[in-house]
C-alpha cells in the first residue's frame, strides 16, 4: 500500500499497522517508500512524503520477505532500528520513530548470515522473538479451515456466491503437497470460484 495512503489496519489505540514487501516494490523506490522523501529528492518528487516507519510511529510496521532486501536497504533498516531515527530521502533532518517491526521470510536467515548474504547486526536486532510456520504439507489439519477462510474472502471480494467445499474437492486439497504453502492454496481457491 502507497505510504500516502495511510495505515492499512488501526490497532486497539489507533495505532497503524502497516505492511510492506520487498519483494512488490523495485529497489529505486524501496528506501523513499519505507524512509520518505524531501521534495525535490529525485525526479518525480513533487512534495514532501512520509515514509512507512514515520505512518507506523506508535504502530507496528509489517516487513515481509525481508531476506529479499539489499545490503543498501538493510544498512538504513539497522541504522533506523538502533537509532529510533528516520531520515527521509534528499533531506539532512532526521525524525524520530517508535515503531514495533514485525519482519517475515521464507529465506533461512542464519544461513543468508553465514554467506554474507544478510547482515548480521541486522538479523540479531531483528531476532528478539522468532516464529517458525512450518509448512502447509506439514500442518494438513490447517487446510480445511484456511480453503474455508479463503472461499468466504474470495467470495465476499469479488461478489460471488459460493456455497462450501465438496467432499472430494477437500480431499483433493488434502491430498495435494502445497509447495506453494497458503498462497497456492489461495491461488487455487480463487482459480476454482472463477472457473
Amino acid at each position: 500500500r502507497p505510504a500516502g495512503q495511510g495505515p492499512l489496519v488501526q490497532g486497539g489505540g489507533g495505532q497503524a499497522f502497516l505492511p510492506h514487501n520487498f519483494g512488490a516494490i523495485p529497489d529505486s523506490l524501496i528506501e523513499s517508500e519505507l524512509f520518505g522523501h524531501a521534495k525535490g529528492s529525485f525526479t518525480g518528487a513533487l512534495a514532501d512524503r512520509p515514509g512507512l516507519f514515520e505512518l507506523a510511529d506508535k504502530g507496528t510496521l509489517f516487513l515481509d520477505e525481508i531476506g529479499d532486501a539489499s545490503p543498501a536497504v538493510q544498512t538504513r533498516l539497522l541504522r533506523v532500528l538502533q537509532e529510533g531515527e528516520v531520515r527521509r530521502v534528499g533531506d539532512s533532518r532526521s525524525r524520530r520513530v517508535d515503531v514495533r517491526i514485525i519482519a517475515a521470510t521464507h529465506r533461512d536467515l542464519e544461513s543468508e548470515v553465514g554467506i554474507g548474504r544478510f547482515r548480521a547486526d541486522l538479523y540479531y536486532r531483528l531476532h528478539v522473538l522468532a516464529l517458525r510456520v512450518p509448512p502447509l504439507r506439514d500442518r494438513r489439519e490447517d487446510i480445511a479451515l484456511l480453503a474455508a477462510h479463503g472461499l468466504k474472502r474470495v467470495s465476499r471480494r469479488d461478489r460471488v456466491a459460493v456455497a462450501g467445499i465438496r467432499r472430494d474437492a477437500l480431499e483433493a486439497l488434502l491430498d495435494h503437497p502445497w509447495p506453494g504453502n497458503v498462497r497456492e492454496l489461495l491461488s487455487a481457491l480463487e482459480r476454482a470460484v472463477h472457473s
